[in-house]
């Protein structure tokens, strides 16, 4: 598993959006019961918040500390430091075990032995992510201008797998059904800069040049945004479930 993002946990905890309650609500209809969940690289503990409020207990993990340290604290939510490829948690632990914009960074083969160890007969896994964001036409292409023609190089390879909505990543389950999800936030302009500052590509292009890549489209982003103090931002929710 590949760590990204302990560099900017603090931004990261702060300007990432989060998940809508109809796929949570969704998941617990899947699951067969609300004993034990795992949120596994969990981050600042956003989905595992989220599971705490309907499962007994909740087991967070993440490889990164500085992530973890960011993390949303509730009495049933125990975190630890593990890699999704081998945990110290018992055989059949979990009805539910979510991966929230991380599985791209895992050992696949690895990971799936440790889903399959450690869930329940008839426990679920729930891989979640977000795709590119969508605002309005005009702020789209000034965005896609950074995503695409500026940061194109400096994406790490994994990230092709949300590109292609984790219908690529290797996946040994059936086929499962899964509802379509989208999730809208409203921000202020200064929220979406510090979100697009939380990329993995923009880390990487300002440690390559020593410059910040959204200054390059500043102006023309800050056009496109207009007049209003905040707009609604769309988020295509990503999902693909697993059952044993």
């Amino acid at each position: 598993m590949k760590d990204v993002f302990s560099e900017q946990s603090g931004d990261y905890a702060k300007f990432r959006p989060h998940y809508p309650d109809e796929l949570f609500d969704f998941l617990l209809s899947i699951a067969p019961g609300k004993e034990c969940a795992w949120d596994c690289g969990t981050g600042n503990g956003q989905v595992a918040e989220k599971l705490a409020g309907y499962f007994r207990e909740v087991e967070a993990t993440d490889i990164s500390q500085p992530q973890l340290d960011q993390a949303r604290l509730q009495p049933n939510i125990r975190y630890s430091l593990q890699p999704a490829e081998k945990t110290v948690f018992a055989d059949r632990s979990f009805d539910l075990i979510t991966v929230a914009q991380a599985i791209h960074w895992f050992d696949f083969e690895a990971f799936y032995r440790e889903v399959n160890r450690t869930l329940r007969p008839g426990g679920i896994l729930a891989v979640i992510g977000y795709g590119l964001l969508h605002i309005t036409p005009e702020l789209d292409t000034v965005i896609r201008k950074l995503y695409v023609d500026i940061l194109g190089e400096y994406w790490d390879r994994e990230r092709k797998y949300i590109d292609e909505n984790y219908l690529t990543i290797p996946f040994p389950y059936p086929p499962f059904p899964t509802p379509y999800f989208a999730h809208s936030v409203t921000w202020s302009w200064g929220h979406l800069t510090g979100y697009l500052s939380t990329w993995s590509a923009v880390q990487h292009y300002m440690k390559a040049h020593q410059h910040d890549p959204i200054a390059i489209i500043a102006d023309e982003l800050m056009a496109a945004w207009g007049e209003p103090a905040e707009r609604e931002i769309h988020f295509p929710v990503l999902l693909r479930i697993g059952k044993i």
